[in-house]
């Protein structure tokens, strides 16, 4: 029982700064625009608690439900005579309104990834390989010509520049052989057709780094680069993952929604701050992510518009974007729903 108040309790807190800074990100961009705002909400549905600014006329509220939240702008779904109606200001002043929020979490997950960095215990590590221990699985890459001492470059011909990149490649590329690049005694090394151990879960088959690699003392520049490298590295996932899903390699299992979300978060959280921090940092950079791609009713749809509105100098109506926007979030709603009893289907399977 407890645990799952804490997991109830952590995912809240944390749904809802990400939510926070996101719409944030929105509505200070946009009264730097002096755009028209009626509200500014974190969460969605019924309002649980709001006031009213007198200043200046924006009503701030928290709603039920910590899965979304919005900026409602005067002039965006529909035609008015406000001459501060986010439809009458110029294309970019819109489009970084639009893309701001994104941006923000981006940002954020970078700072969050950072602290996690310089205060985890986790060393930063090298591409260096240390040693083999010893596991149950009958397959390793020491009997394909991996040794001690090799320093890794490429994994079947992407570079690999720190661990987690690293680990990363062998469990994309590694449920098959795979060709890996070495440094070993000053000469780069190709060797053919390594395989690794292989671990099949949900349909699914990943590869497995079965050896460890050196660690490195860490300085604040190691630090700051590692926090970078991994930020720009879940980026890449993201997409790689989004990729993956509509190939087929991912079944739609895989997905997870705030449910399984929440339950990786008190998972998180029971394990120690370093942890939570680590996945806080990813979830923010997916948020942000997914928010660009260029689908209706997402951050990206609208950037796309506008794209082609500042390279056309031709205005979408806004009832016909609007209309786009809405047919989207409710097919975007649809879909959260079927996740949402996916994930509850699976807590009791």
């Amino acid at each position: 029982m407890n645990n799952t108040l804490v997991t109830i309790l952590v995912a809240v807190l944390v749904f809802g700064f990400l939510i926070f800074i996101h719409e944030f990100g929105h509505y200070i961009t946009a009264r730097l625009f002096r755009v028209s705002i009626t509200e500014f909400s974190i969460g969605m549905g019924p309002r649980l608690v709001w006031f009213d600014s007198k200043k200046t006329g924006i009503r701030y509220s928290l709603a039920m439900f910590p899965i979304g939240g919005y900026v409602a702008m005067t002039g965006e779904m529909e035609e008015t005579d406000d001459p501060n109606a986010f439809d009458k200001k110029p294309a970019w002043q819109r489009f970084i309104v639009t893309a701001a929020g994104a941006f923000i979490n981006l940002v954020a997950g970078l700072l969050i990834m950072t602290i996690f960095a310089a205060s985890a215990s986790v060393p930063l590590g090298t591409t260096v390989v240390a040693d083999f221990p010893e596991t149950e699985y009958e397959v390793s890459s020491a009997d394909f010509g991996l040794k001690v001492g090799d320093e890794v470059l490429k994994i079947d011909g992407k570079r690999v520049r720190f661990p987690d990149e690293l680990s990363y490649e062998i469990m994309r590329r590694g449920n098959k052989p795979v060709d890996i690049l070495v440094r070993r005694d000053g000469e780069e090394v190709l060797l053919p057709d390594v395989t690794f151990p292989v671990l099949e879960e949900q349909g699914q088959s990943f590869g497995m780094m079965d050896f460890r690699v050196y660690a490195k003392e860490k300085t604040f520049g190691g630090t700051i680069s590692y926090a970078f490298s991994k930020s720009v590295l879940t980026v890449r996932m993201v997409w790689e993952s989004l990729f993956d899903l509509i190939t087929g390699r991912y079944s739609f299992g895989a997905v997870s929604g705030p449910v399984g979300i929440s339950g990786a978060l008190g998972d998180a959280a029971s394990a120690g701050i370093a942890p939570l921090l680590s996945l806080v940092a990813l979830i923010s950079i997916n948020l942000g992510v997914m928010n660009l791609l260029p689908l209706p009713a997402l951050d990206g749809g609208r950037l796309l518009t506008l794209l082609v509105e500042m390279v056309t100098r031709k205005k979408l109506p806004t009832k016909v974007e609007g209309m786009i926007n809405a047919v989207g979030l409710v097919l975007l709603l649809g879909l959260s729903f079927v996740i949402l009893i996916k994930d509850i289907v699976q807590i009791f399977i």
